[in-house]
């Protein structure tokens, strides 16, 4: 695993901020530069390393994250260099649930939220060439993890990664991580 990455990615606002502080509290250590720091939305922090944003430009760090995990939002995985490899995280959530997520995140900052509608079809849109990208690239293997499941049983989930990421991870401690109580933006059941 040392010589791999370990990349956990997703849309905006799938838990991939939930996913960095298994990992952490696992035994993988998070690459992140603490510039944004948590908040109402993330109470626990989001785990972000500002360079990840301009991979396209500059992708010199990418060799100094081996056997350590680094948060990247989906649109970026494109642009990950060819010559390394890495274990893919990949975060799901329901997309409405999603876009109620980002909505109120960007009510509390005054800014406003495109139309949910075109958002959602661009989603799914990207979604859908993504994965038929991902199943090309030898260089990248790829555990889809769903939100939902993830907050309705932590421990089998964990379990998953740990498997997924050669087995020397602590499923408990990964498990504790999660809290039931930040699941705010749920679909009602029905």
């Amino acid at each position: 695993m040392d010589a791999e990455i370990v990349v956990v990615s997703g849309l905006p606002r799938s838990g991939t901020s939930l996913m960095m502080q298994m990992l952490d509290r696992g035994g993988v250590q998070a690459v992140t530069d603490n510039i944004r720091t948590a908040d109402t939305d993330n109470p626990r922090g989001y785990y972000e390393f500002e360079q990840v944003k301009k991979i396209k430009e500059d992708a010199n760090w990418v060799p100094q994250v081996r056997g350590k995990s680094v948060k990247m939002v989906s649109q970026l995985l494109f642009d990950l260099p060819a010559e390394e490899r890495y274990r893919i995280v990949f975060m799901e959530r329901d997309l409405d649930e999603m876009l109620t997520s980002q909505e109120k995140m960007l009510e509390r900052l005054n800014r406003p939220a495109g139309p949910r509608e075109e958002i959602k079809a661009a989603f799914i849109k990207h979604l859908t060439r993504l994965r038929a990208w991902l199943a090309q690239q030898p260089n990248m293997k790829v555990l889809t993890i769903r939100y939902s499941d993830l907050v309705k049983d932590p421990e089998e989930q964990a379990r998953r990664i740990n498997e997924f990421l050669g087995g020397n991870l602590d499923v408990a401690a990964m498990a504790e991580a999660v809290d039931p109580s930040l699941y705010r933006n749920r679909k009602p059941a029905g």
